[in-house]
């Protein structure tokens, strides 16, 4: 499978990546904990159906040392009991703003509400950053068809 077009080649579409990517660089050196950003990426990417950006979120998670354990587990996490409620948190917000188009009225006052007791305004910010450009990294790479499986740890960093 090859994907439709390469977006690092792609003179327009090689710049819109080039800043979402930037933009990405301002949320991993953000307060919010590096294994929360990769499972909400990982979860996104999940519901997305994006093969590309799950490979790339598992295996970059597992290099920092995440266990395969609860990445595994991601899919699931409402019934897992690896997760802090914290983490639970990030996750339920993930899911919601992922299936934005799904909840009339958007993001439920509760969801905002539990994730905010877990996290202080700062790491909000940066968790509905990390949420926005993962989904466009996410619809990018899908309609783009991406191929999935070869990604190495680091590869774009």
């Amino acid at each position: 499978m090859e994907a439709r077009l390469n977006p690092f080649t792609n003179p327009v579409l090689g710049k819109v990546f080039k800043h979402i990517s930037a933009a990405n660089k301002v949320l991993e050196d953000s307060t919010l904990p590096a294994s929360t950003q990769e499972l909400v990426k990982l979860r996104a990417s999940q519901i997305n159906g994006c093969g590309f950006c799950a490979d790339m979120h598992f295996k970059d998670a597992v290099h920092a040392g995440e266990s395969p354990e609860r990445l595994n587990l991601v899919v699931a996490w409402r019934e897992a009991t690896v997760f802090t409620e914290a983490e639970r948190a990030a996750l339920e917000l993930a899911e919601e703003a992922t299936r934005i188009a799904d909840a009339a009225g958007g993001v439920p006052d509760r969801v905002w509400a539990n994730a905010a007791q877990h996290y202080d305004e700062d790491q909000l910010g940066a968790l509905v950053g990390v949420i926005a450009v993962i989904n466009a990294f996410n619809r990018g790479n899908v309609v783009l068809r991406t191929p999935a499986g070869d990604y190495r740890p680091g590869q774009f960093h």
